[in-house]
């Protein structure tokens, strides 16, 4: 019997069920999603689900696509969860898994972003994130990177979420590959269907106010305009309108894409964006670790300075030094 099978055509000798070509395979059941003809296949009927021939089969599971709080009083909630790290990482780029835990464990962060890919079906026994990264100690953010359309978004994370049981998403639609701009008209219509299927969706958009106050409205948790083109390094580009952005919420904003150096996460905290997330800037520094540690204190220093509140700017000097008492 023929199935396709992660793309590629494969002969069954026999018809047999999902549970029966995972243990084939030599995957755990329980680390993985499955889905068979475009729709998902929930983990418990996995043994009463039987292959027929020509049936598309798809095996998924996460790559890498604790902090001491600030202070005590200042933590953030997303979609009912209390957070005290405002760092949010990505899990992809890195040479190997190990460096990746290293990187995720200097930054502090609590959320980790994870991509959903094939799994290598010749090696069942390969490393996953999992094995590096505790989804008991880091909460994973199933994110849609390299989908382009609505329809591939919306099916990536339905795998993730059979996958690993979350609702908490990120949503990224892009619009090319050069830019990896965001496609907001599709990005609209994915974050409709999905959080009427019960998504809970942190959506990446362009820096819109109109656009981040719509998805508010529509029901997202959080809106993380872009601080520049991912993996551009640029910086945020332009403050006035995330300025603007945080001013309207009433949902966390996170600046998601576009941070290079420490200095970039620290204005992007003292402009009062709840939270940035990265994953390039501290990947593909030459010493991810050592970056990883910059941002963690980046990212604590700009939230300290929002909230001391800083000095007016003016075009005038202002001694510092009281005047009364010269002795000249």
């Amino acid at each position: 019997m023929r199935i396709e099978l992660n793309g590629d055509a494969t002969e069954l000798p026999e018809a047999i069920s999902i549970a029966a070509l995972l243990q084939q395979l030599g995957f755990d059941p329980r680390r993985v999603a499955v889905e068979r003809n475009l729709n998902v296949v929930p983990r418990d009927r996995f043994t009463d689900t039987t292959l027929e021939p020509e049936d598309r089969i798809e095996i998924v599971h996460f790559i890498g696509g604790g902090m001491e709080p600030l202070t005590q009083s200042d933590p953030w909630v997303i979609a009912g969860r209390t957070f005290t790290s405002r760092l949010l990482v990505g899990t992809g780029k890195y040479k190997d898994f190990e460096e990746t835990a290293q990187a995720v464990a200097a930054s502090g962060a609590e959320i980790v972003t994870v991509a959903v890919r094939r799994v290598n079906v010749s090696d069942p026994n390969a490393p996953m994130l999992t094995d590096y990264l505790d989804p008991k100690r880091y909460l994973y953010l199933p994110n849609t990177a390299g989908c382009y359309t609505a329809d591939e978004a919306v099916r990536t994370l339905r795998l993730a979420r059979e996958a690993g049981g979350w609702n908490l998403v990120k949503l990224e639609v892009l619009s090319d590959p050069k830019y990896l701009w965001p496609n907001n008209p599709e990005t609209l219509i994915a974050a409709e269907r999905l959080i009427a299927e019960g998504f809970e969706v942190m959506v990446y958009t362009t820096d819109d106010p109109y656009l981040c106050k719509r998805f508010e409205e529509m029901g997202c948790v959080a809106v993380m305009p872009l601080a520049a083109p991912i993996g551009s390094g640029l910086g945020v580009r332009n403050p006035y309108t995330i300025r603007i952005i945080i001013e309207e919420a009433k949902v966390p904003i996170l600046v998601d894409a576009g941070v290079g150096c420490a200095s970039d996460a620290a204005f992007a905290m003292e402009l009062g964006c709840d939270g940035v997330l990265m994953n390039t800037a501290i990947a593909g520094a030459k010493d991810p670790i050592r970056m990883a540690v910059a941002m963690k204190k980046a990212v604590e220093a700009g939230r300290a300075s929002y909230l001391a509140g800083r000095i007016p700017r003016k075009l005038y000097a202002s001694a510092s030094s009281p005047l009364d008492g010269l002795f000249f």
